[in-house]
C-alpha cells in the first residue's frame, strides 16, 4: 500500500491510516490533497473501518465536489483564503495606491430625442441578447418565505417578478423582429442562477406556469455550490457543528455566475448564434425593463465592453458608486465602489470633503443597481483567463483586537459588479445613468426594517417596491400627455409612500415611451384613486376619463379604443397589520390589501376594432 500511495501516508494522520482499505482510489487522491493543503484535523475523529463508513465516503464525495465547482479547486482556495485572511488581519486597505475619478458614461434623460434614440437602438439589438436572472435567494430577509422570484411585484395584477421580467424579455424579442424586418425570428435566451436553496422552487414556478409563455429550451437553469467555511487565519476548512463529517458551507457571492457561465458551454453556444450582449439583472426590481432598451442601446451606440447601469445617488447615500481607479503604476479600472468605501478612500487621496454633491445635487458618482450589459466576444476572451474566477474578499468577524480567532466561521466572497477588475486597460467600460423613478426599485427589507429608515431614504420593501411601479407608469402617461392627478401620502407597515394610480400593462402594450406615445390621445386623465389594468397590445387611450378601475384585455387580432368617462367605485386600498399572521405573507409585507369593489372590466379574444365607451 505505501508504495502505490508514496509518502504522504507515513505524515497522515493514524486515523485516516486506518481507513485507507474502505476508500476508492478517488476518494484517497482527495484524502492526500486536503493533507497537502494543511487540513488534516478533518480526519482526526474519524474511529475504526466498520464504524461510519458511508459517511466518512459521503465526507470525502461532498469535498470532491467543493474540490470541481471552484475555479482551480480547494487547492486554490486555501490559498487565496490565506492571502486575503493575513491582509485582512494586516489591515490591508485593497485600494493602497489608487486614486478615484468619475469615469465616463452616458447620462440619459426619459423622453427626449436622445433617449428615444437609443430605445429604438436597443430594441434593434435585443434579438442579439442573452439575459442572465442572478436568482440564488429565499425572500426570508424580506419576511416571505418562498424563493423572491414568486413574490408578487404588484399586487393589482398579482403579476410575479418572474412573470413579469420573462414577459418583458418576450415583448423585446418580438419588438425586435419587428423592428429589423426579413430577419429570421430568434429566441432570446434566459439563463437563471439558482442554488440549492431556490433551484427546485424555480423548476416548479416555471413548469407550473407554463414557463410563462417561453419555450422550456430557451431558459436554462445553472445551480450554484457553495463554498467552504474557514475557521481561522490558516484557512482551516470548517466541521460542519451539528456533522463531524461535513464541511460546514455557505454561499460564494453572486459572482459564481461568470464561472458557471463559462463552465456551462453556454457562451460559445450563444457566440455561434450570432448573439453579441449578455444583461445580467437582480431578482426583484420591478422597474428594471423598463430601462433595459434604452441602455442596450447606449451598449450598441458607445460600443461599451461593460456598462453598469446607474442611477444618480446622494453623497454617501448607501448604494455604491462607479468609480475610475488609476493606480500609481499607471493601472486603471471602473467599478463599483462600495459607499463606506468611497468617501475615506477620496478624502486620503486629495479631496478633503469626501463624496459630496456637486452643482446637480447629486454625487459624480453614479449609483451602482448592479445591472451589467456585457459585449459577448470579450467577455467570452476575458474568461478564457480566468475561467470566470471573479477576484474575491474576506469579511472575518474577529473576536478581539488581536484578531487571532473569529466569532464564528468566515468563507470567500465574490461579487458580479468586480468582473471589470481583471480587464486590460484597453475595454471600454462605462455606465448608463437612468432616473431612479424609472429604473430602480428594489424589494430587499422587511417592514420592520425599512419602517427604521431614516425620513427621505429609500425603503427598499415589497411596499415601496410596488407604489414605485405604479408612479413609474403614472409618470410615464403623465409624460405622454394623460393628465394623471398627483399622489397622495398614505402610511402601510410604518412607511409613508407616494399612492398614485394603480397603473399597470403588459410590456407588449408600452415596452418603450415611443410604444406609449403612439397609444395615447390628447385629452385623457386619470383620477389618483383609480386602476387601470391593460392586457394586450393593440389597446389606445383615446379620450379616457377615468375614475374608478378599469381592466381591459385583449387579444393580438384586437384593436381596442378607450374613450369617454368610466366611473365607479373602485379597487380600495385596505391597510392590514403586519404582525396578523392570519393574513398571506406576500400581503401582510405590504402592509394593506386591495379590496375590489367595483370596475368595469372588458375582454376582447376575437378579431376587429372595439370602442369602450359610457
Amino acid at each position: 500500500m505505501a508504495s502505490q500511495l508514496g509518502d504522504w501516508i507515513a505524515s497522515a494522520p493514524s486515523t485516516l491510516q486506518k481507513n485507507l482499505t474502505i476508500l476508492s482510489p478517488d476518494q484517497i487522491e482527495v484524502a492526500k490533497m486536503l493533507l497537502d493543503i494543511g487540513q488534516t484535523h478533518v480526519f482526526e475523529h474519524w474511529p475504526e473501518p466498520g464504524i461510519d463508513d458511508d459517511e466518512k465516503k459521503a465526507f470525502l464525495d461532498q469535498v470532491t465536489r467543493l474540490n470541481t465547482s471552484y475555479p482551480g479547486g480547494l487547492v486554490s482556495y486555501v490559498q487565496n483564503a490565506r492571502r486575503l485572511l493575513s491582509d485582512s488581519k494586516a489591515g490591508k486597505n485593497p485600494f493602497d495606491g489608487f486614486t478615484p475619478s468619475v469615469p465616463s458614461g452616458e447620462i440619459l434623460t426619459f423622453g427626449d430625442d436622445n433617449f428615444l434614440m437609443m430605445e429604438e437602438a436597443g430594441i434593434r439589438e435585443a434579438r442579439n441578447a442573452a439575459f442572465v436572472l442572478v436568482a440564488g435567494g429565499l425572500g426570508e430577509r424580506l419576511g416571505y418565505n418562498g424563493i423572491k422570484l414568486a413574490l408578487p411585484s404588484e399586487s393589482t395584477t398579482g403579476t410575479c417578478f418572474l412573470q413579469r421580467y420573462i414577459e418583458s424579455i418576450l415583448a423585446l424579442q418580438e419588438a425586435s423582429r419587428r423592428l429589423v424586418q426579413g430577419q429570421s425570428a430568434t429566441q432570446i435566451p434566459l439563463v437563471i442562477m439558482t442554488s440549492d436553496d431556490t433551484h427546485e422552487r424555480t423548476l416548479k414556478l416555471l413548469e407550473s406556469n407554463s414557463y410563462f409563455g417561453m419555450i422550456p429550451s430557451q431558459v436554462k437553469l445553472l445551480k450554484q455550490e457553495k463554498v467552504a467555511c474557514l475557521d481561522d487565519n490558516d484557512a482551516r476548512l470548517a466541521v460542519d457543528p451539528h456533522n463531524k463529517y461535513r464541511i460546514q458551507t455557505k454561499p460564494h457571492g453572486h459572482g459564481d455566475v461568470h464561472s458557471l457561465l463559462y463552465s456551462s458551454g453556454l457562451l460559445s453556444v450563444w457566440h455561434d448564434a450570432g448573439l453579441k450582449w449578455v444583461l445580467f439583472f437582480q431578482d426583484t426590481n420591478g422597474l428594471l425593463f423598463k430601462a433595459i432598451p434604452a441602455s442596450l442601446g447606449v451598449s450598441s451606440t458607445k460600443q461599451y465592453h461593460v456598462n453598469s447601469l446607474a442611477v444618480p445617488r446622494k453623497a454617501k447615500e448607501a448604494i455604491g458608486g462607479i468609480t475610475k481607479l488609476t493606480h500609481t503604476d499607471g493601472r486603471t479600472m471602473v467599478i463599483n465602489v462600495e459607499y463606506n468605501q468611497l468617501d475615506p478612500l477620496l478624502r486620503a487621496t486629495g479631496s478633503p470633503d469626501g463624496d459630496v454633491n456637486c452643482e446637480t445635487g447629486y454625487s459624480p458618482f453614479p449609483g451602482n443597481i448592479n445591472q451589467l450589459i456585457l459585449e459577448l466576444d470579450s467577455y467570452i476572451e476575458e474568461l478564457k483567463k480566468t475561467q470566470g474566477a471573479i477576484p474575491e474578499f474576506v469579511n472575518p468577524k474577529y473576536k478581539d483586537s488581536s484578531k487571532t480567532s473569529f466569532k464564528s466561521s468566515t468563507r470567500l466572497e465574490c461579487m458580479m459588479q468586480d468582473y471589470p477588475k481583471t480587464l486590460p486597460p484597453s475595454a471600454r467600460v462605462g455606465f448608463t445613468v437612468m432616473d431612479t423613478w424609472l429604473a430602480y426599485a428594489p424589494v430587499k427589507n422587511n417592514p420592520e426594517d425599512a419602517a427604521k429608515v431614516p425620513k427621505g431614504n429609500p425603503y427598499h420593501s415589497a411596499t415601496s417596491g410596488e407604489m414605485a411601479i405604479y408612479r413609474a407608469n403614472s409618470l410615464i402617461l403623465r409624460k405622454a400627455g394623460v393628465h394623471i392627478a398627483e399622489p397622495v401620502l398614505q402610511v402601510f407597515n410604518g412607511q409613508e409612500v407616494q399612492v398614485w394610480p394603480r397603473i399597470t400593462w403588459k410590456p407588449e402594450w408600452g415596452l418603450t415611451f415611443k410604444d406609449v406615445k403612439h397609444k395615447v390621445g390628447d385629452c385623457c386623465s386619470i383620477s389618483q384613486r383609480s386602476t387601470l389594468v391593460i392586457n394586450g397590445q393593440n389597446v389606445v387611450l383615446n379620450d379616457l376619463n377615468l375614475d374608478g378601475a378599469l381592466v381591459v384585455s385583449s387579444g393580438d387580432q384586437a384593436e381596442v379604443k378607450l374613450e369617454g368617462p368610466v366611473q365607479n367605485k373602485g379597487w380600495i386600498l385596505e391597510p392590514v397589520d403586519y404582525k396578523d399572521t392570519s393574513i398571506p405573507e406576500e400581503v401582510r409585507i405590504r402592509g394593506f390589501r386591495i379590496s375590489k369593489v367595483e370596475q368595469l372590466e372588458k375582454n376582447y379574444t376575437e378579431p376587429g376594432k372595439f370602442n369602450i365607451k359610457s
